[in-house]
């Protein structure tokens, strides 16, 4: 082959080498756009939007159904978990209420405070409140005696069976053994863990 034949057959060669690559390049963008953006986490700025959502999204529903629409029913979302407060009807209404946010994408559990006729807010309230007292409780109790969060300042309070730890603690490994203790307790529906610190070496 002289001189020219090779030079000829390297460009062509050269040619379909650029045009293979500039055909793959969009097939990889569509997979790399493909992929799925990491999931929120269960604390922080993430769930708190992700709270904002579900509750939005419980209050439309609610508002849809015909027997509901002349209730007064305030949400509220915390890491997932829905609470109801208001005043329904009946009871059928109430449980109507709790399956309809419970359908919604991302709620975790429901906390029915509802009343119907003859429910004072005196007792929904006080049920709620023996509640989260005996939940906070318990958990301090189990943490003081393990053997990891002992001697740690941790913080514990529980709003409608959601548990927040504040405080410090030696490690990542720690923060998440503290979480695994409260999220054990009987009642407990979430552990926020967001204000809880790493102590600096």
């Amino acid at each position: 082959m002289n001189t020219y034949c090779r030079s000829a057959v390297r460009n062509v060669l050269l040619v379909a080498g650029l045009s293979a690559g500039l055909c793959m390049a969009p097939a990889y963008a569509a997979t790399a756009t493909d992929i799925d953006p990491p999931k929120a986490e269960s604390d922080g700025v993430g769930a708190a939007i992700a709270d904002t959502a579900i509750t939005a999204k419980v209050k439309t529903q609610l508002v849809g159904e015909d027997s509901l629409k002349e209730t007064t029913i305030h949400v509220t979302t915390t890491n997932g978990v829905v609470t109801l407060d208001g005043a329904v009807a009946n009871a059928n209404d109430k449980a109507l209420a709790a399956t309809i946010a419970k359908s919604v994408k991302g709620v975790r559990s429901v906390d029915n405070n509802l009343r119907t006729p003859g429910t004072s807010d005196a007792t929904v309230k006080t049920k709620e409140a023996t509640s989260d007292t005996w939940i906070t409780t318990k958990v301090k109790s189990q943490l003081l005696a393990d053997s990891v969060s002992r001697g740690s300042e941790i913080k514990v309070e529980t709003t409608h069976g959601v548990v927040v730890l504040t405080g410090i603690l030696p490690t990542k490994d720690a923060v998440a053994h503290a979480k695994d203790i409260a999220a054990k307790v009987e009642g407990v529906k979430s552990v926020d863990t967001s204000a809880l610190y790493i102590a600096a070496n």
